[in-house]
């Protein structure tokens, strides 16, 4: 998979793709990710990308042009490979595991990152395929969404994580939240690893991490079980 990040604070985004998953999915090639500076889009001298609203009001909107160009330009290199660009707002829709998933598995993606009021409407009417918000909070810019958003994306690729595993039984894979984990020592300070833990009986380990996945959901995001519940994934009234 590739993935653009067209933003007006490149240094932004580099600096989290040279760690950790993102770091390990390039050294293995399985995603490429290439950080454009929108200010690379412009023609005047002061390499300018934003301007005062029409209208009046607060803030500066970042200019058409320079997206424009931008995807011109994707589009030269992409040729007949498709590509869906994705702005980062909070007037998008709420983005969710299962989201994630499918953008994993689709085409080539492009983060439109905004800054100060916003990006010209012009761009998101007639560029931006979807926006998406990643909660209902307003951050200074689209830098970090973009980066939240193709984390929770690439965890999905094969080969990405050690192990796959791991992703399917993260919280929200199969929208239950993961329940407690924990490693070594068996004892510290008075506080005991679970006897089941380390039972070496899997079955039992299993019924007991469901069970614990079932209970946290329920204390802590009751409305993710409900809605389980109401698919028949865990019983109910007809279970």
């Amino acid at each position: 998979m590739k993935i653009w990040f067209v933003t007006v604070f490149p240094e932004m985004i580099r600096a989290y793709l040279k760690e950790s998953m993102f770091k390990k999915a390039v050294e293995q090639q399985l995603v490429s990710f290439q950080v454009w500076d929108l200010r690379d889009f412009t023609t005047d001298k002061h390499r300018q990308v934003d301007d005062k609203p029409f209208g009046g009001g607060a803030g500066m909107v970042l200019k058409p042009e320079p997206f424009f160009r931008a995807y011109d330009r994707l589009k030269e290199i992409q040729k007949e490979n498709p590509f869906r660009v994705i702005c980062p707002s909070p007037q998008g829709k709420l983005f969710n595991h299962r989201r994630a998933v499918e953008l994993s598995r689709g085409a080539d993606l492009v983060f439109f990152c905004g800054h100060y009021k916003g990006i010209d409407e012009r761009v998101m009417q007639n560029l931006v395929d979807e926006e998406i918000s990643i909660g209902d909070y307003v951050l200074t810019g689209g830098e970090l969404p973009a980066l939240v958003i193709a984390d929770s994306i690439i965890r999905h690729i094969p080969g990405v994580l050690h192990s796959y595993e791991s992703a399917e039984t993260d919280s929200f894979a199969d929208e239950l939240l993961e329940g407690p984990i924990y490693t070594q020592p068996r004892e510290y300070r008075g506080l005991n690893v679970p006897e089941v833990l380390l039972s070496g009986n899997h079955q039992k380990i299993e019924q007991w991490r469901k069970q614990q996945r079932l209970e946290r959901t329920k204390e802590r995001r009751k409305e993710l079980l409900n809605e389980k519940i109401e698919k028949n994934d865990i019983g109910g009234k007809n279970g």
